[in-house]
């Protein structure tokens, strides 16, 4: 079991950002909410804001809904920055991965039990003593945290309301370059207004107070809506690098603002390598990533495969895979932008050799589309097939569901059912009740 690191050293930066980001909308006329912030480094056992310690043995999901209702006044500001973000800082590792770990054997018992449901004769399950439709491993803990901070000067939780500031998002990487994205509601501004709110935030971050921060970067982007792409609004770089890098298992890795990539990249590692023993790896494999973002794990095993194919909904994340599969020297990967239910049919159906295929699936907590599913189901090249969920027990179990249900024309689902065989849950998020799951279906 990994051995956690201290995250104080990232304390420094995360207090200089939030006491400058409520300065400089004091400034400006307007309150800040920030709703995330950059990952650090975790503790052995707690966290090291403060020696306080909590003897209470609640559930955390309760916890973390009691904590996050109200802020107790008798707490230090770091108490409670700690329990907003992190609610489990107060409990030692050990038994945060033992409380994670039942939770993910509660989503697989509840898996079988659907699964019995269907049809006993029809639907392949692995029987174990505990009931669970596979077997479960231990789980796997990782050596970051996020770290998630809302302040108490919020605007603009209602649009309605009025109010123009919203979020600043942070992002950082090993080398401490740092990437700050704030997203501003306009309102009914005009362009010179705007223009004026945009010079302020630049010049507070590169010669005022903010200046501390030591940003590599700094974006701004006006949006109306409660989540835009940059196609939709895009993103105004006011000063600094266009991008920020990170390096994963050997290979430099390029990230724009709105690109998704793991935001606990120790954490990342340990999950990209549990994914690559599951599919056990061959020289003619040829691999399917969907909901790639940067094309992160589909480039980690292209030394080892025939061909990768990636797809991905964001177009800059895209143009991020290309450049990072072209700065690694890796030329056996293609990378397609747009919906996965749309260009997966297209991909299979131009494949002329008859191998098999292996797909890996990352999506958001929504889960697959169900034309993606019916998809990866209705080819019959596609043997293997790993899927990563950031939340099984949300809508992931339906897209579950689906690949292990018998055969059913109502829904389109005509190939093979697969039989789920591994689940390995990854400890991405250390002090939170959050928990990625890697499972391995075969057929």
């Amino acid at each position: 079991m990994s051995k956690l690191k201290r995250f104080t050293d990232s304390l420094p930066l995360l207090m200089a950002l939030s006491s400058c980001l409520r300065h400089v909308c004091q400034n400006v006329g307007h309150p800040l909410r920030i709703k995330q912030v950059f990952s650090g480094l975790a503790s052995d056992k707690v966290c090291g804001l403060t020696t306080k310690k909590n003897g209470h043995d609640k559930s955390w999901k309760t916890q973390h809904r009691k904590i996050s209702s109200h802020l107790d006044p008798d707490l230090s500001w770091e108490e409670s920055l700690s329990d907003m973000v992190t609610p489990l800082w107060r409990i030692g590792y050990e038994e945060q991965l033992k409380r994670k770990f039942v939770e993910q054997k509660n989503v697989l018992q509840k898996l079988a039990s659907q699964l019995k449901e269907l049809s006993k004769n029809q639907v392949e399950i692995t029987q174990t003593p505990e009931e669970l439709c596979c077997t479960l491993h231990p789980i796997v803990p990782s050596c970051y945290e996020e770290m998630i901070h809302q302040s108490p000067l919020n605007s603009c939780l209602m649009f309605y309301d009025g109010g123009h500031w919203r979020e600043i998002i942070v992002r950082t990487n090993r080398e401490s370059h740092t990437m700050a994205i704030i997203t501003f509601h306009p309102q009914k501004l005009s362009q010179e207004e705007l223009y004026v709110q945009k010079e302020a935030v630049k010049e507070y971050f590169t010669r005022g107070p903010g200046a501390e921060c030591n940003l590599t970067s700094l974006y701004f982007q006006e949006s109306s809506m409660t989540r835009c792409t940059h196609e939709q609004s895009p993103y105004q770089l006011l000063f600094g690098e266009p991008h920020i890098y990170e390096e994963i298992l050997g290979l430099k890795f390029r990230i724009s603002p709105d690109a998704f990539f793991q935001i606990n990249t120790a954490g990342a590692e340990v999950l990209y390598r549990t994914v690559q023993e599951l599919i056990q790896v061959e020289g003619n494999m040829v691999l399917f990533d969907i909901c790639c973002g940067t094309g992160a794990i589909g480039l980690s095993v292209a030394h080892q495969v025939s061909r990768v194919f990636g797809i991905e909904l964001v177009e800059q994340a895209i143009n991020d895979a290309k450049w990072n599969a072209s700065f690694n020297g890796i030329s056996n990967c293609q990378f397609y932008s747009g919906k996965a239910e749309v260009i997966l049919p297209q991909l299979l159906s131009s494949l002329e050799e008859e191998r098999s295929l292996t797909a890996i699936v990352n999506p958001s907590r929504a889960g697959l589309h169900y034309r993606v599913v019916r998809a990866v189901r209705n080819c019959k090249l596609i043997r293997t097939l790993v899927y990563v969920s950031c939340k099984p027990d949300g809508e992931a179990m339906r897209n579950f569901i689906e690949l292990c249900c018998p055969p059913n024309t109502q829904k389109k689902l005509f190939g093979e059912p697969f039989a789920l065989m591994h689940a390995i849950p990854v400890d991405l998020f250390p002090h939170t009740s959050h928990c990625e799951l890697v499972l391995l279906f075969k057929r």
